[in-house]
């Protein structure tokens, strides 16, 4: 696959630990979700050569990869894709750095094209550290609401993916009110992306995941399962307290289930997957324009 060699270029430095951190996460099973929808779209707009768009899924990819190496810093995460976490196998200062190394070749790749695109990615990135930033402020804090937790996550996970679609149907020459709906589909394919992270982190099989259930609860991060699920003795003691046992976490994950709140996030989820098949409906009828609708239904139905 293009986006895996220009990948492997891109992530080469002079001093090799660089390369075998940021090489250990983004080859420990990410899905490349960012680029697949990214490159579908620009298709199902009519595109024809992917070139420049490889270059800049790859550049979007590598920023959600660096965001990931400080996420796992900010959180202490220990497992990250079912393997230890970098920080944990490498130190906290060198996987830093390679954040900052990826973030910088990010930019080094997307640089090349005109202005208003590096733009849309520069914008992207702010919106993530402001996501990041409003997600702190709402740690094991009970006043966060469901509108809190959108801003969140149209901030922290919809933006690269509304960046992609964006720079997609620009590149492939739609006009700009075109551009705009492509930009709001690719939002809505991360709002319900992100969902269902939400749900399998309370559902979900470690082993096809990658990553312990109860994340969400044990950080701390208001997710919408916790946020709908604030009413439960057991999930407010565990999202409300630091260090909370292990028995309280599952006691929480219990009342959850039982409550059936991950069903509801799904609905929830599907309805955002369906307002973004609506616009992707609005293109030229074409098999990438299938592919597209297919790729979010997958993204809903997805178990890890």
């Amino acid at each position: 696959m293009r986006v895996e060699a220009r990948i492997a270029e891109v992530i080469r430095a002079r001093e090799p630990l660089l390369t075998e951190i940021s090489d250990y996460l983004i080859n420990a099973g990410g899905k490349r979700v960012r680029p697949a929808v990214a490159l579908l779209v620009f298709r199902a707009c009519g595109g024809t050569d992917v070139t420049d768009m490889v270059d800049l899924s790859v550049s979007l990819e590598l920023i959600h990869t660096a965001t990931l190496l400080h996420d796992d810093i900010i959180d202490s995460n220990d497992v990250r894709r079912g393997k230890d976490a970098a920080p944990v196998r490498f130190g906290i200062a060198d996987t830093l750095v390679t954040g900052d190394f990826l973030f910088s070749r990010a930019f080094q790749v997307c640089g090349r094209f005109e202005e208003r695109i590096v733009d849309w990615a520069a914008d992207a990135c702010v919106q993530l550290t402001e996501g990041e930033i409003m997600q702190a402020r709402f740690r094991r804090n009970a006043a966060v609401t469901e509108d809190d937790y959108l801003e969140i996550i149209a901030r922290k996970t919809a933006s690269l993916f509304a960046a992609g679609t964006r720079i997609a149907a620009h590149l492939a020459g739609l006009d700009s009110a075109r551009i705009d709906r492509m930009n709001e589909c690719g939002r809505q394919i991360g709002l319900a992306f992100q969902m269902i992270d939400d749900v399998l982190d309370i559902e979900g099989d470690p082993r096809k995941t990658g990553k312990r259930v109860g994340t969400d609860l044990l950080d701390g991060n208001p997710s919408l399962p916790v946020v709908w699920g604030l009413a439960l003795p057991a999930v407010r003691r565990a999202f409300l307290e630091e260090g909370c046992g292990a028995d309280v976490v599952e006691q929480a994950l219990s009342e959850l289930r039982s409550a059936a709140i991950g069903a509801r996030v799904r609905e929830r989820a599907v309805e955002h997957a369906r307002v973004a098949a609506a616009l992707v409906d609005e293109l030229p009828a074409s098999a990438f324009r299938d592919a597209v609708r297919q790729l979010v239904s997958e993204l809903v139905d997805r178990q890890l």
